[in-house]
């Protein structure tokens, strides 16, 4: 089996371009690092699991209708927007950080790749107007915070939701909210899976 193979197995909405691509992410990320630290030497060396892999359990959860508008808040170095942005060609993406410096990694991952359907944006969560269909975050905030950031970005859309990737006991922060909980253990083996959860929060 090859390593792709391995790697994309529990990814079944990975085209063999999407999988080509994501495979070129480790070696440009060590490029930039190198040039600008967005990730720290663990995470590097970690990269797949910590970093693709952990974005891609958001692919199989949030909705992924062509012509979708996708807020990634707090992208930090392109995660989990870019991986996401290379799974899902037909939807657009806004990676949003405020802070400028992982923004022009961002920018220079996505050219790197070609990446038509990314925009990247160096701005505060709660300035982006949107519309947004779908928010996606990785541990940048409390579940509330999040939610008080992107209240006005919301379009139409009855199922319009908020998708971040969190870990730990989260009972205390989701109290009095309609979030559901998807554990990622149920899509990918290992440790690090193993307390960590996406947590879907409706707009409304």
């Amino acid at each position: 089996m090859s390593h792709s193979e391995h790697w994309a197995k529990p990814f079944p909405f990975l085209s063999p371009e999407a999988i080509a691509q994501m495979e070129m992410l480790p070696p440009l990320y060590e490029e930039w690092n190198a040039q600008i630290n967005v990730i720290s030497r663990k995470d590097q060396e970690g990269i797949w699991e910590r970093h693709i892999l952990h974005s891609l359990c958001l692919g199989g959860i949030m909705p992924h209708r062509p012509g979708l508008h996708v807020l990634d808040i707090g992208t930090g170095g392109g995660f989990p927007g870019i991986p996401l942005a290379i799974a899902f060609p037909s939807i657009h993406f806004t990676l949003a950080d405020s802070i400028g410096k992982k923004i022009k990694v961002v920018q220079a991952i996505v050219d790197a790749l070609g990446l038509k359907n990314v925009t990247a944006v160096h701005e505060r969560a709660e300035r982006l107007k949107g519309p947004f269909d779908v928010v996606v975050t990785r541990a940048v905030a409390p579940a509330a915070t999040l939610r008080s950031w992107v209240r006005h970005s919301w379009t139409k859309n009855p199922n319009a939701a908020l998708y971040a990737l969190k870990g730990g006991d989260l009972s205390e922060e989701l109290k009095g909210m309609k979030a559901k909980l998807f554990p990622l253990s149920d899509i990918l083996e290992g440790e690090f899976y193993t307390t960590k959860y996406v947590v879907r929060i409706p707009a409304k």
